[in-house]
């Protein structure tokens, strides 16, 4: 697959590249997307999520030359599955959220601002997808020239998924709150198109989450259960996506599961 260039605003403003992995698929929509920026005009560059381990998305962030080292949006193996491959062959620090995922380097801190490839990225803790999951700012100095990072926080099309228990709906609920704060970001997600403003499709998620909660809510009133039933993963799963794909179910369950999680601690 060929390499995909994202332009920035300014020449004063780092340079994006997208490398998009071949391995499109229900969850991973046209491909895990693999990110590289550079602050010095392509002289080095820093990977953030290196994706599966197919050789040939291997050889694409290989070939871009120097790389300073490679940042970890998530612990989901189509973004982590070349940690190992891709340390091997440059030698390069690898830093994540989880300890187990990083390689000769320390784990990443929420606020913390990493000095890379000649410019500067700031992490900010955004767990509900994985309880790790983090974001990355780049050109976070100017909110309306800021790109974000997001992984599977925010993805480029449709919405994600809750991976309950590890993710929780109150969480990531939290987390979207702070992403709000961006609205003029442009977003560059873990998967699908990159580019839009950031703020618009944060609103998107919050609205779609009320909205899943309110057909949640909705489906417990009319079939007699309450949300800490032991039935009601099942009645319900099957009451709101009745007419999900079968290879999609999995996902639907544990979306349901993470909102009924959500509205028994929101009764307490």
């Amino acid at each position: 697959m060929s390499e995909a260039p994202f332009r920035t605003a300014a020449p004063t403003m780092a340079t994006v590249k997208l490398l998009r992995a071949p391995n499109p698929g229900p969850m991973t929509l046209t491909g895990t997307n693999t990110y590289a920026f550079s602050g010095n005009q392509g002289a080095s560059w820093t990977i953030v999520d290196p994706g599966p381990a197919i050789p040939e998305h291997l050889d694409q962030i290989t070939d871009l030359g120097r790389i300073d080292q490679v940042l970890i949006t998530h612990r989901h193996a189509d973004h982590t599955e070349s940690i190992d491959n891709l340390h091997t062959r440059t030698g390069v620090p690898v830093r994540a959220f989880l300890k187990e995922y990083c390689r000769e380097a320390a784990t990443l801190q929420d606020g913390e601002v990493i000095a890379t490839s000649d410019t500067e990225i700031k992490v900010i803790h955004t767990p509900g997808h994985t309880s790790d999951s983090v974001c990355f700012i780049l050109d976070f100095a100017d909110r309306t020239r800021a790109k974000v990072f997001t992984g599977d926080t925010i993805l480029g099309e449709g919405t994600t998924i809750l991976d309950f228990p590890d993710g929780s709906l109150s969480s990531y609920l939290g987390s979207l709150d702070r992403l709000a704060a961006l609205p003029h970001a442009t977003l560059l997600p873990g998967h699908g198109p990159a580019g839009a403003q950031l703020g618009g499709v944060v609103r998107f998620y919050q609205d779609h989450r009320a909205d899943r909660l309110a057909q949640i809510t909705g489906a417990l009133e009319r079939l007699g259960v309450d949300a800490t039933d032991p039935q009601a993963l099942d009645v319900v799963t099957n009451s709101v996506y009745r007419s999900t794909p079968e290879h999609l179910k999995r996902a639907a369950r544990s979306s349901v599961e993470a909102q009924l999680h959500y509205l028994t601690e929101q009764s307490r």
